[in-house]
């Protein structure tokens, strides 16, 4: 997962800390709640702020960039899909309407996660070079 030390720890840090956070936040009644969620968010931007520190080591990436709106297209319709079950459930009553519209908003997701981010990350592929 990281290509050296430094990232390794900060993304460990990183999860711990997210843990803590998201149990403070389930127990934000609470004083220890409270007190989890604080460290927790802490720990977030100090994991951050430390990987943004070490940024400048990785070097270059192997990938050229490009292809942004299909990414961002891609990004766009998996969200929408989950956009359209979410909103869904609102409009119907019916557990047959929901389900029809569950799944349509799981095939939007996943023809933007199969379909449209691979083909805009496959278009400057290493292999292509």
């Amino acid at each position: 997962m990281a290509a050296h030390t430094g990232q390794g720890k900060y993304f460990t840090l990183f999860l711990a800390a997210l843990t803590l956070a998201c149990a403070g936040i389930a127990y934000s009644s609470s004083g220890l709640g409270k007190l989890l969620a604080v460290v927790g968010i802490v720990g977030v931007v100090a994991s951050l702020l430390g990987t943004m520190s070490i940024k400048k080591l990785e070097g270059k990436t192997a990938q050229k960039a490009g292809a942004g709106i299909m990414k961002v297209a891609g990004a766009l319709a998996s969200c929408a899909g989950w956009l359209v079950t979410l909103v869904s459930l609102h409009f119907t009553q019916s557990t047959g309407g929901r389900m029809t519209a569950a799944l349509l908003g799981i095939a939007i997701s996943l023809f933007g996660i199969l379909y449209i981010l691979p083909s805009a990350f496959n278009k400057n592929a290493i292999w292509k070079a």
